[in-house]
């Protein structure tokens, strides 16, 4: 099939890679004490901190992904034989409590319907009655990709802190972080983990662990195994140390860039923007559900993330098929289900470098491709998100000339 112009990629991570930093990659490999590298070092270690809301964490970037990450946090601050409170979120919460039991780790899952998020409340009432604070960290999901459900991060560390438990606040804000607001310091997160395939707009291939004054106590007594990971080896001023080995330059640039576009923007317009683009999706769904085949997974409008909606197709649906139509016919990827909506479900991702157009081109090639299945929905999903859009937009122009005139007079 020859296919012409541009595609869509909105799955929620890899996501699309701005020319700005595809271009600080396309260049040679240069000396590990280049003046050049070390500063887009220091900017990415000093760039990341406003992103995560600290100015007391400390970074460490590996070369990695999400996964990594979260055996960095897991490694540097735990022992064998420790127990760990999960609340369950879905597919990533699982993995996460996965690779803690593969540590030794006794992982607590509190249960919870996948549809809503974490009430702070229960979390608070396992640590009360965890008298002899056996509990040694919350590991808590901030967006789970697989359902698209934000978590209250601000509400749980008020319910933690509430009950004076000393259990570390761990956080995966692998698909959040740089989508909505994140406050590491004032919420009381010890541990934060990302990647950089998803609101970082860069390529896969970093992960990204933030650790409190809290945590590096608690890594002074961890005893899990974890020479590349381990905290101890990078807090080096030497660059070579502080990547456990060769730095990973031209993701390094990448980085460097994007940093600079977040600072250009600025964090609340990107939360903004992405709120914006995320609501656009989520009215093209609610019309298309209509017709009684699809319906958005996240139950409460305030829990559903800015960066991913993940929507239910009913019996006898297959949103495989769907996707393959939507990607080889249509030049634009969604993603699949994961864990329980494994084919039952399909998600479109809406974070990172993207704006109204784009969005409003993929729900067209997923509108296109629903008609072409014959699948039950109610046409005019596009038409909703146009309207919303341009409502947004009205109201920025109305500001904008309203600025012009000022400075005119």
């Amino acid at each position: 099939m020859i296919r012409r112009g541009h595609g869509f990629l909105n799955a929620p991570g890899p996501t699309h890679i701005p020319e700005r930093v595809l271009n600080a990659m396309r260049r040679q490999a240069i000396d590990l004490e280049d003046e050049e590298l070390t500063a887009a070092i220091e900017h990415c270690f000093s760039g990341l901190k406003p992103v995560f809301g600290t100015t007391q964490a400390e970074i460490f970037i590996y070369a990695g992904n999400g996964h990594g990450a979260w055996e960095s946090a897991i490694a540097n601050t735990m022992s064998a034989g420790d127990k760990v409170l999960v609340p369950q979120t879905g597919h990533f919460s699982t993995g996460w409590a996965e690779m803690a039991e593969s540590f030794g780790i006794d992982c607590e899952i509190l249960p919870n319907d996948l549809r809503v998020a974490t009430d702070p409340a229960k979390i608070a009432a396992c640590l009360d009655a965890d008298k002899s604070h056996k509990i040694k960290a919350v590991m808590q999901v901030h967006t789970d990709t697989s359902t698209g459900v934000t978590h209250d991060i601000k509400a749980i560390h008020e319910a933690i802190a509430a009950t004076g438990h000393p259990a570390l606040y761990m956080v995966d804000s692998v698909a959040a972080l740089g989508t909505c607001a994140f406050e590491m310091d004032a919420w009381g997160i010890d541990v934060a983990v990302t990647a950089s395939q998803k609101g970082l707009m860069c390529p896969p291939g970093l992960g990204i662990v933030a650790a409190s004054a809290r945590a590096l106590e608690a890594h002074k007594t961890s005893t899990a195994p974890r020479r590349y990971w381990d905290w101890s080896q990078r807090r080096h001023t030497a660059h070579y140390r502080a990547f456990g080995g060769t730095c990973p330059e031209h993701l390094i640039f990448a980085l460097d860039e994007a940093l600079r576009m977040i600072e250009e923007e600025g964090l609340e317009a990107i939360y903004r923007r992405h709120f914006h683009l995320a609501e656009a999706v989520r009215r093209a769904v609610d019309v298309w559900a209509e017709g009684g085949a699809l319906e958005i997974h996240a139950l409460h409008p305030a829990e559903r993330s800015n960066g991913v909606t993940a929507i239910r197709t009913a019996e006898g649906i297959d949103p495989v098929e769907l996707r393959l139509l939507v990607r080889q016919m249509m030049r634009t990827s969604v993603a699949g289900g994961l864990g329980q909506l494994r084919g039952r479900a399909f998600r479109i991702g809406h974070l990172g470098d993207l704006n109204e157009p784009m969005i409003l081109g993929s729900l067209a090639a997923v509108e296109t491709s629903l008609e072409m299945l014959d699948i039950a929905h109610q046409k005019g999903g596009v038409t909703a998100a146009i309207d919303y859009i341009a409502g947004i937009k009205k109201t920025e122009l109305a500001a904008a000339r309203a600025a012009l005139r000022e400075k005119a007079a």
